[in-house]
């Protein structure tokens, strides 16, 4: 039977029956079992197979595939003769909190937000709802009473809170009685309600409906075998895991599962080889590698691989495209000065140090620079080359050097950059800008910086934490941010860098020097206890381009004093004066 190299498929029956391509992971059934954890939290980049493994799970163990032996023979796990015999032989709850996301109502958010909290928690009694309906026979039967029923009964998209909380034990009680097993219970994308509250605000609101939930669920349940919990991140366990103790966590950082999501290098090259693909191999690792899971390097996602393939060889960012980066966006926005100088330097290809928490903070991210690095290496935008020793008297976290994960990422955080700025509807402002400044249109260059002073760059000053004096530094780093994604594939572009005798704001070195100028632009805000007016303030931002010599690092360079041209830009609050 020739194989099909689908996209979508998170259903491992589905997968069989429709022949559909597929790398054996089937040995994480046997690693999960055989470390015989309670209940056990991965965390994972999406599109790393963590729903597929979930299915497989529930398709080796579940009863309700009893004598399906041709799902897994030929497997990995079929060669586990003592596994073998629990194929089919319990219950298992599947439960996806994926669509959880869709509670939130953008036309509510400045309205009341409990509306939108309400939203949410009705999509997640939706998932048990339907849960539930799944098993309204076994209610049926003579060995429940009219207490037992009417609880089943109360299960419903309007059920109260407190239903809700204990809904998913209550049921596995009945499974257990039904059918004389205690339950394995599968909880997938655990984490997206807890994202989507924070960005939306109404993070408090949702933390003790989710404790509730997660404690009833995965500890006070008597009848649960094991627990199986995936999602992107490690939510704190002071927030929603506190009282889980016996919770194993396996992060992007363990040596556990390592293989298990993901596909290692010596599986991509091999199915490429076996397509006839593999003149791709060191393109495919260029786009496509770089994650790494505990000790394991060259780890690939699924989602890209498979998309590859069956595009016949087209390079694209697929991964990068499959879903929203609302979050990350957001959290890079706000970021302080030195965040958006670390994502200059990662766009150019550079990587920086800092301290990784495996626990995210939700609570905690804004105004916490170290934070979001954890957020992104968790969520594989990151990719950690080098880690920091740690010796026993050291207590510190450790710390990792990072930088973007492959070329599909460095393609994701340019789209991200650019859709700052095209925000509004008067999106072709900056471009307009950029067009000027090459230009040497002064006029053009005021009216239109400060159009996007008022509006597009607004979005750089909405962290609660950014104070005024921080903002002109906030804007000018989005400003460069901005212009390397506008002008990279024309200009060198660098930012707080040393030259001449002291470090200036930003240089732009053209390739082609022949065709474009270089350029030197210095920020400057207004000082009433020095200057008068914004022209002082442009004259003096010009006199120390010339004071500092900011011009050395272009003139060693070979770059005549006639190519350079040099720019003051002068604040005042949101008002810009720009003069050279």
């Amino acid at each position: 039977m020739k194989v099909k190299h689908g996209l979508g498929y998170q259903n491992y029956e589905d997968m069989m029956s429709n022949h559909i391509f597929y790398i054996d992971k089937t040995n994480f059934i046997t690693e999960w079992w055989e470390y015989a954890d309670k209940v056990t939290l991965i965390t994972r980049p999406r599109r790393f197979g963590k729903t597929l493994n979930l299915s497989t799970v529930e398709c080796f163990f579940s009863n309700k595939y009893q004598g399906r032996d041709d799902l897994f023979e030929g497997r990995q796990v079929w060669e586990n003769e003592a596994l073998r015999k629990l194929q089919g032989t319990y219950p298992v709850v599947f439960m996806s909190f994926a669509s959880v996301k869709s509670g939130y109502d953008e036309t509510k958010a400045n309205e009341n937000m409990l509306d939108n909290v309400e939203a949410m928690k009705t999509a997640v009694k939706q998932v048990i709802s339907d849960i539930y309906a799944k098993y309204r026979d076994i209610i049926k039967s003579e060995m429940f009473d009219e207490n037992d029923r009417a609880f089943f009964a109360s299960v419903n998209d309007n059920m109260t809170d407190k239903t809700a909380h204990v809904a998913i034990r209550r049921l596995c009680g009945y499974l257990e009685k039904f059918y004389g097993k205690k339950v394995i219970v599968l909880l997938d994308e655990y984490d997206t309600p807890m994202q989507e509250s924070w960005l939306y605000g109404y993070w408090n609101h949702a933390l003790s409906f989710f404790r509730s939930f997660f404690v009833t669920t995965f500890k006070d349940n008597d009848s649960i075998e094991r627990g199986l919990i995936t999602g992107i991140t490690r939510v704190s366990k002071e927030s929603i895991f506190s009282e889980l103790n016996h919770l194993e966590v396996v992060t992007t950082l363990s040596d556990k599962y390592a293989t298990s999501f993901g596909f290692t290098e010596k599986e991509v090259f091999q199915a490429l080889d076996e397509l006839k693909l593999s003149e791709h191999k060191q393109g495919v690792k260029k786009w496509y590698d770089g994650f790494t899971f505990g000790k394991h390097t060259d780890i690939y996602n699924p989602w890209s691989i498979i998309a590859f393939i069956s595009k016949k060889g087209e390079y694209a960012p697929y991964w990068a495209n499959t879903s929203s980066n609302s979050l990350v966006s957001a959290l890079i926005q706000a970021g302080d000065v030195d965040a958006k100088k670390t994502v200059e330097d990662l766009m150019q290809g550079k990587s920086f140090t800092a301290p990784i928490d495996e626990q995210i903070a939700l609570n905690q991210l804004e105004g916490n620079t170290n934070a979001v690095w954890s957020l992104l290496l968790a969520s594989g935008y990151l990719r950690m080359i080098g880690r920091e020793p740690l010796s026993a008297e050291r207590k510190r976290r450790p710390r990792y050097t990072l930088t973007l994960t492959n070329m599909e990422v460095v393609f994701m955080f340019e789209d991200m950059v650019r859709d700052w700025f095209e925000m509004d509807a008067e999106s072709s402002a900056y471009n307009d800008f950029i067009k000027a400044m090459l230009l040497d249109d002064l006029d053009y260059m005021n009216e239109f910086m400060n159009e996007i002073a008022l509006k597009s760059f607004s979005s750089f000053d909405i962290a609660k934490n950014a104070s005024c004096d921080d903002h002109p530094e906030r804007f000018y780093h989005g400003f460069v941010l901005g212009l390397m994604v506008g002008l990279r594939d024309q200009y060198e572009i660098t930012s707080n860098r040393e030259s001449g005798f002291g470090r200036y704001d930003i240089v732009l070195k053209p390739y082609d020097r022949q065709k474009n100028s270089a350029y030197i632009i210095e920020f400057k805000v207004f000082k009433a206890s020095k200057e008068k007016t914004l022209e002082d303030t442009v004259a003096n931002a010009l006199k120390q381009i010339e004071e500092k010599q900011y011009q050395m690092a272009l003139t060693t360079d070979g770059f005549a004093p006639e190519q350079i041209r040099k720019y003051g830009f002068a604040f005042q609050g949101k008002t810009c004066l720009i003069g050279k």
